[in-house]
């Protein structure tokens, strides 16, 4: 039954023949697991897959080509659904119509990732990429001692960079700051970046893959340094978001993690069954679950429930006004959206290893 109230009539003109199509519903993604040299072969809690190849260093939940595996649509890419269903899946608040606009992925670093830095809207547009880069990380484990490096030391200028890059020893110009489990870390495009080892990451990113990689410790892989020293900006918003106080209810927390003109990223604790509803009145977005510890189950209008777990991802389209959400018997996951009406940068601070506190 719930199959066919799923079902739309479709006409189209050029065949004049008259189809049923798939109307939209939440959708549950497989992730892309994608190797890198700076990854690893233990990717537990989250997937017990066994890896016999090059280490895993991301899992990619919100990938154009992560493919629908529940319902009428399974099979499909998200990549195909957005061209295909606009709006209704992406809502009215999507910059491109017709293109997912949050990649959103697991995070496993063993070693440091590369020095390196991402365009913002107006550079990418400028070599012919879709949009820029602005990302967020929170922070699911960390061993002790873990780091990132945000952004250049003051007074940093590019050549010294460049010097810095021959010589084999930039990282010493980036301000390393510790990680613990919980905190959400703000990147917006053209901060000079790196993530050290040691911790699982879930990151939120504008749809874009585009990476200028500054520098490498050494390794042998290309570097873009011409056009990474373009990209970079001198002062940036990126640090450690002030979070928002929790909102307790029955049964129910849910703590913005960051707002920013890019996306939103709140955090739900859930012990008993939650019905979520779209304001009225609003402009409507796309909603992106990503399940972090616990079992929940989606239940929606004229659609069979959908289960995910820890480390899965399941797309709610703009066009679902309401489900309901029924952990078993807890769960914890991130909501990330982008925003209905104009926002500004989100407040951070950044407290370096040697203890300078700064705000942005």
């Amino acid at each position: 039954m719930a199959f066919f109230a799923s079902l739309k009539i479709f006409w189209d003109p050029d065949s004049t023949i008259i189809t049923r199509m798939p109307e939209l519903y939440p959708l549950f993604l497989q992730p892309q697991f994608h190797e890198r040299v700076w990854g690893t072969r233990d990717l537990a809690p989250f997937y017990m897959r066994e890896i016999a190849g090059n280490p895993i260093g991301e899992a990619w939940l919100t990938g154009d080509q992560c493919t629908v595996a529940n319902g009428p649509l399974a099979g499909r890419t998200l990549a195909e659904l957005s061209r295909q269903f606009g709006t209704e899946l992406l809502g009215d608040t999507n910059k491109a119509a017709t293109r997912f606009p949050l990649l959103i992925k697991f995070l496993f670093p063993r070693d440091k990732l590369s020095v390196q830095v991402h365009p913002d809207d107006e550079g990418a547009a400028r070599v012919g990429q879709p949009c820029g880069k602005t990302e967020c990380w929170y922070v699911l484990q960390a061993d002790p001692g873990a780091q990132i490096g945000l952004g250049l030391k003051p007074g940093t200028t590019k050549a010294e960079v460049e010097r810095a890059i021959r010589e084999t020893r930039m990282e010493n110009l980036l301000n390393w700051i510790n990680v613990h489990e919980g905190d959400m870390i703000y990147v917006d495009a053209g901060t000079v970046h790196a993530i050290g080892g040691g911790a699982i990451i879930v990151e939120t990113q504008q749809n874009s893959d585009t990476t200028y990689r500054l520098y490498d410790y050494g390794r042998p892989r290309e570097l873009h340094i011409e056009d990474g020293l373009r990209a970079a900006k001198e002062q940036t918003h990126a640090g450690k978001v002030i979070a928002g106080q929790p909102q307790i209810g029955q049964g129910k927390s849910q703590t913005n993690l960051v707002t920013s003109p890019c996306f939103i990223v709140d955090h739900f604790k859930l012990t008993s069954a939650w019905e979520f509803r779209r304001p009225r009145h609003t402009k409507r977005s796309v909603w992106c679950l990503i399940a972090l510890r616990g079992c929940g189950v989606i239940d929606s209008e004229d659609a069979a429930p959908v289960t995910f777990t820890g480390g899965q991802a399941v797309v709610v389209p703009a066009s679902v006004e309401r489900f309901m959400l029924k952990p078993q018997w807890d769960l914890e996951f991130l909501c990330a959206s982008l925003p209905v009406e104009k926002v500004g940068e989100p407040s951070t601070s950044t407290q370096t290893a040697a203890g300078t506190l700064t705000g942005a």
